[in-house]
């Protein structure tokens, strides 16, 4: 059965999107905060610290904006599916404890020739006000379902500065990196099954891409932002190559005033999230 494009344009029935203390706090963790200085980033790890108020990590707003029942795409191998592509708009910060009404509405289907590319779009509004909180775009990659005769779809521009980056940061991951990030939500088990690794390609299960981005977007935010999720407007990047949990990330920044690009790369020098740019707000 083919890929289902009946979806595109259609903007999902509003869901529920809620969320707790507990929720921003696991989430942080998942993403390394505070690995290796436990009192380092204690306003995003804990919700009782004398004189230290509960934040959330701008990068939270993707995992905010998710709706909790995925659009029907149709009958493929899941394992077959890689996250492709991910950005947020972050309106105003994130409070620790939430709720929000989500659409999401998927606005293409791209024939790769080796794959499908569907992107989507989300939107997580306040339910009293209707003030949107966070806009999403993302996109996911299918491999073997492309070849349809569709639209490639349309090229984002983005090269890398001739000189050298401004800044520079590197965070290890843990081995059980996965793991933890997973109880965030994202039970896909190409994160923590060897044997659905296998079928997908792989040695062993691979870090999920939105750990990766978690864990950039901590790079950014304090490099960057001051560590002032207020100051941090949004991020967006391409995942391009698999992270293994325990791998350590290095994010290349280089500024332009309020936006910056950036690249993540692991050890060896392969690039994992490619055509990075991030936006922040003024002092």
């Amino acid at each position: 059965m083919p890929l289902n494009h009946d979806v595109i344009g259609l903007e999902s029935e509003p869901a529920e999107r809620s969320w707790t203390s507990a929720d921003t706090l696991l989430y942080a963790l998942g993403v390394g905060a505070g690995m290796d200085d436990p009192a380092g980033e204690l306003e995003f790890t804990t919700e009782n610290s004398a004189g230290v108020r509960q934040r959330v990590l701008p990068t939270f707003a993707v995992l905010a904006a998710q709706a909790p029942a995925r659009r029907d795409l149709g009958d493929f191998d899941r394992a077959m599916l890689v996250h492709a592509e991910q950005s947020f708009e972050l309106h105003r910060p994130l409070p620790p404890a939430g709720t929000v009404h989500v659409t999401t509405t998927v606005t293409g289907v791209h024939d790769k020739g080796s794959g499908a590319l569907v992107v989507s779009e989300a939107r997580a509004v306040e339910p009293g006000s209707g003030e949107t909180l966070v806009t999403t775009r993302s996109s996911v990659f299918i491999r073997g379902e492309g070849g349809f005769g569709g639209s490639r779809g349309p090229s984002a521009r983005w090269s890398q500065p001739s000189r050298p980056p401004d800044h520079r940061v590197t965070y290890r991951t843990r081995p059980e990196q996965a793991l933890l990030y997973r109880l965030s939500g994202d039970r896909n088990p190409l994160h923590s099954d060897p044997k659905f690794a296998a079928r997908a390609g792989f040695a062993r299960p691979i870090l999920h891409g939105l750990c990766t981005y978690g864990v950039t977007g901590r790079a950014l935010l304090h490099t960057l932002a001051g560590s002032d999720p207020a100051r941090f407007a949004g991020m967006s990047g391409r995942f391009s190559a698999p992270v293994f949990p325990g791998e350590p990330l290095t994010v290349s920044m280089w500024c332009d005033g309020d936006t910056a690009l950036f690249r993540t790369t692991k050890e060896d020098g392969t690039v994992v999230i490619d055509r990075g740019t991030a936006t922040v707000r003024p002092r």
